[in-house]
């Protein structure tokens, strides 16, 4: 593959050629924002929804950001044009600024890049397992590029066998660090967690889903043991079966219908093609 080429601050420069200050608060204090959104055969999947919460994001975290919206789809689709990725993933990043004191906000970086990505079916068929743990995400209603907590948690989960984590603040579940969690109750309802979350793109689509009672209320850590199903979504993930929590299985601790339905009508919303891997 031919080097890839990325957006920053109005060019586009080949990857490895590019560069940021390291008086960047991005990289002083770990302070900026960012967004994330899947490419399928050509198409940027949601991308007013990714938009519109990239924008949301930069205003909540006072970063002002250069282009509008229009130029910023303009940008997006010269990077795709640039790099010819029919499937892949684009990350929109803005960061803190050069700062003097290492403390003020400067003039934000606005980065975009573009990866290869495409979607397997390997986990949507077996499952994932997670672990618990205690925390609350800072701003959870900003996509921040702070992930300390769910980078420092890798070897425990690691260790535990399992694949992620959820996150509960004094016993009501939130969210796992990159994706939005949901059980299905035994009257077939899905219940996603209410309040101290990511507005998550897939998990608005889901919300407006016709086929099910989908509901946002809180959802205590004894209420898993009463799940008969449970996933995660998020743009990558779909909408991804989870099997056990702490080693305990949900449900019969294999992928339920409910879910599988959600995924398969999930694929249609997104025109995903899947790789057999």
């Amino acid at each position: 593959m031919s080097e890839l080429f990325v957006y920053v601050n109005n060019d586009l420069i080949p990857a490895q050629s590019a560069k940021l200050s390291v008086t960047d608060l991005a990289i002083q204090r770990g302070y900026g924002i960012f967004d994330f959104l899947v490419v399928v055969k050509g198409s940027p999947v949601f991308l007013e929804d990714h938009l519109n919460r990239f924008y949301h994001s930069a205003a909540a975290m006072h970063l002002s950001v250069a282009l509008d919206k229009t130029a910023l789809i303009t940008a997006i689709h010269d990077l795709m044009n640039k790099n010819q990725l029919p499937n892949s993933g684009i990350r929109i990043t803005l960061t803190g600024g050069d700062s003097p004191d290492g403390y003020s906000i400067g003039i934000p970086n606005l980065i975009i890049t573009q990866n290869p990505f495409q979607y397997t079916y390997a986990s949507p068929l077996k499952g994932i397992r997670l672990i618990t743990h205690e925390h609350q995400r800072q701003l959870p209603h900003i996509k921040t590029i702070d992930y300390a907590k769910a980078i420092y948690l890798q070897p425990t989960i690691k260790a535990a066998g399992a694949d992620d984590v959820l996150y509960h603040n004094a016993g009501i579940i939130t969210e796992c660090p990159r994706s939005n969690f949901f059980i299905v109750n035994k009257k077939q309802e899905i219940i996603t967690p209410d309040k101290q979350v990511l507005a998550g793109v897939t998990r608005a689509k889901l919300l407006l889903n016709k086929q099910f009672v989908v509901k946002e209320e809180p959802i205590a850590l004894e209420d898993l043991a009463n799940a008969e199903e449970a996933f995660i979504t998020s743009s990558t993930k779909n909408v991804l079966p989870v099997i056990a929590i702490d080693g305990k299985p949900i449900g019969n601790g294999a992928p339920g219908p409910v879910t599988q339905q959600l995924l398969q009508w999930m694929i249609q919303e997104k025109g995903i093609l899947f790789t057999n891997s």
